[in-house]
């Protein structure tokens, strides 16, 4: 049986397999692992990719969120932490770190419903919030680019305009994603990228960066990173041990370069999948906003009328792999519990997690396995609806 997996690392190593070896063996010859020369170079490289002053790489995706929030307390209310009573406006459909973010930068996560349509934070609902709620408690917004589209970032920047908000841009899904002309990342106070194996731009483990405009927030984060201080034996505040490693920076630095090529790749693939998907009854495909320069981290659809997990359990069996990104909102999670502000029901957030389910997106895919993933897919719909 031919199997279809969500991602093949393997192949992608083969595929850059020369500059990767290379870049990890000149690691293997200066034996400098902890911030080695490789990360400044690829801060360098990455801030000229996105066009912005700023690129600061940490440990995590989840530590480029909580210490760009951090740094955000620290600039704007001159303390370490966010009170309890901040507010900052997010969406339930995304992965835990976002809002465990906000909880650990002091603040309290308000979550907003999502736009059916793409998955994202619905900004009439953050609107209708600050509206109806009063908006004097809410200090920032964050919203998530999911599977790799933008969100509405015009209407995002026009609220925190008007309210004077700041924005942190959740791009853990997004690498090389634009809305309109101008890279996703780089429109809001600060973006969080994450190097995680499975991204657009994975690494070989953990890791992140913050991308930011700010003179100051960037000093706050280089300070937060090393402990809390640019001189480790006298720190300013309370920080992390959250540097980026020198061979995750050389594994990256090797992958930059194809970054387009393979975003390309996934593109194409989506575009496929969807010309091969649309007229299926009981099958929506992925929406996509005019001005969004989708990349794909993930291709999601919906599966109607409670047979996703159905259709998901057949597609294992013909041995098409897939996933359910998320399985469970945040509002759902026991750690959110009496921690969080629910803007509304959050209705499409719910539904969205009982119906979505991501197809394989692996940039790589040849014609014959999209060919087998869309024909298993038809025929497994198929059969949960006899």
């Amino acid at each position: 049986m031919k199997k279809v997996s969500m991602l093949d690392l393997k192949l992608e190593y083969e595929y850059m397999k020369e500059d990767i070896d290379s870049s990890i063996e000149k690691c293997l010859e200066h034996q400098r692992w902890i911030l080695g020369p490789e990360v400044e170079q690829l801060e360098r490289a990455i801030a000229k990719y996105l066009g912005v002053s700023h690129c600061i790489g940490v440990a995590s995706g989840t530590d480029a969120l909580a210490i760009s929030l951090r740094a955000m307390a620290i600039k704007l209310k001159e303390q370490e932490y966010f009170d309890t009573t901040d507010e900052i406006i997010t969406t339930p459909f995304t992965f835990t770190a976002t809002g465990d973010a906000i909880l650990r930068s002091g603040a309290r996560p308000v979550f907003v419903d999502i736009e059916p349509e793409t998955f994202n934070i619905d900004t009439s609902k953050i609107r209708q919030y600050l509206a109806n709620c009063g908006h004097d408690k809410v200090v920032g917004i964050v919203p998530v680019h999911l599977y790799g589209q933008s969100c509405d970032m015009d209407q995002i920047m026009k609220i925190a305009k008007e309210y004077n908000l700041f924005v942190v841009e959740d791009v853990a899904q997004a690498f090389g994603g634009k809305w309109r002309q101008k890279k996703i990342g780089t429109i809001g106070d600060a973006g969080a990228f994450s190097f995680f194996p499975s991204k657009n731009l994975g690494g070989f483990g953990d890791g992140g960066m913050i991308a930011t405009e700010d003179d100051k927030i960037a000093d706050i984060a280089r300070m937060l990173l090393r402990h809390g201080g640019m001189d480790k034996y006298n720190v300013t505040h309370i920080g992390y041990n959250s540097r980026l490693d020198t061979i995750q920076a050389a594994t990256l630095l090797a992958k930059l370069k194809y970054v387009d090529e393979l975003n390309n790749k996934r593109r194409a693939i989506a575009q496929s999948y969807t010309e091969r998907l649309s007229e299926i009854p009981g099958l929506a495909c992925p929406a996509v906003l005019p001005d969004a320069h989708h990349v794909y981290n993930q291709y999601t659809v919906r599966i109607t009328d409670n047979k996703r997990d159905s259709v998901r359990k057949s597609l294992g069996e013909k041995g098409i792999g897939t996933a359910v990104y998320y399985p469970l909102p945040l509002h759902k999670m026991k750690v959110f519990e009496n921690r969080v502000i629910l803007a509304d029901k959050l209705e499409q957030a719910e539904k969205a997690s009982r119906e979505v389910i991501s197809l394989p997106i692996e940039p790589l895919l040849g014609e014959k396995e999209q060919s087998l993933v869309c024909e298993s897919l038809k025929e497994c719909i198929k059969d949960v609806q006899r």
